[in-house]
């Protein structure tokens, strides 16, 4: 079991680098440090499918210099997961992504959860991603909040607010039995929202915040020395990459 770990966060939007005092760093143990960073090309925020896709080059970038650098772990910061799973072809230490480990976690939870995701665009994207997970039958539903990602820290009670009342309609609507926070910019409400929900009478229902426990999931990972499987996600072939260099360096645009 290694005495430090570093963990690197990237944040794959551009301007939105999660600052280092925002990461829980105390709660995930003695010897464990938090490095972050933000592509320097792509989307302000991602909320379709073509802010995923131009997310991806940078994400890897970001993925392939923490490894070169010598993170034990990577956290793609963004419940859209982009490059996740090739992000995971270009490197052996263990790279999580905040949808695909808060979803498995939320149904360790219970027997099914809701996502309160930030606009309606996204509820299919959430329902396609859980199904491409294996928990498309966990998933009791996906709400929105109807708020931009951008403006998420504009009304803090507001967004509460909105959060609250949509999750109580995950509850006794939809049967949700646990609800994840949709959006990584909604970082710190998690405790907010079970507070609120047990004011309007709810009182057994966990909220999962999925940064903090990715990052606890991405410790615990790195310290058991445990990583994702090569033969899921081998290394990719040795071929010319036109273009990439830059990107991923120029020995990872030819092979991993």
């Amino acid at each position: 079991m290694p005495s430090s770990l570093t963990l690197h966060v990237v944040t794959p939007v551009t301007g939105m680098s999660l600052p280092p005092a925002a990461v829980p760093t105390a709660a995930l143990g003695p010897g464990v440090s938090v490095t972050c960073s933000a592509i320097g090309d792509g989307p302000a925020s991602i909320e379709c499918e073509l802010d995923q896709a131009l997310a991806v080059p940078g994400t890897l970038a970001a993925v392939s210099a923490a490894a070169r650098a010598g993170a034990d772990a990577v956290v793609i910061n963004c419940m859209g997961d982009p490059g996740l799973d090739a992000a995971r072809e270009l490197t052996s230490i263990p790279v999580l992504g905040t949808a695909q480990t808060s979803m498995h976690v939320a149904a360790m939870l219970g027997h099914r959860f809701s996502i309160l995701t930030v606009v309606d665009q996204l509820i299919h994207v959430d329902e396609a991603k859980a199904a491409s997970y294996g928990l498309g039958g966990r998933l009791a539903s996906v709400r929105s909040v109807g708020i931009p990602v951008l403006d998420l820290g504009a009304d803090t009670g507001h967004l509460l607010a909105a959060l609250t009342e949509q999750g109580l309609h995950a509850v006794r609507d939809d049967g949700a039995h646990v609800l994840v926070l949709g959006c990584t910019g909604m970082l710190g409400l998690a405790a907010d929202l079970a507070t609120a929900l047990v004011h309007q009478g709810v009182s057994d229902v966990p909220v999962v915040d999925p940064l903090p426990v990715t990052l606890h999931v991405a410790a615990a990972l790195a310290r058991s020395g445990v990583s994702h499987s090569k033969r899921t996600y081998p290394c990719p072939p040795a071929k010319p990459r036109s273009g990439y260099e830059a990107v991923l360096g120029a020995s990872s645009a030819r092979v991993a």
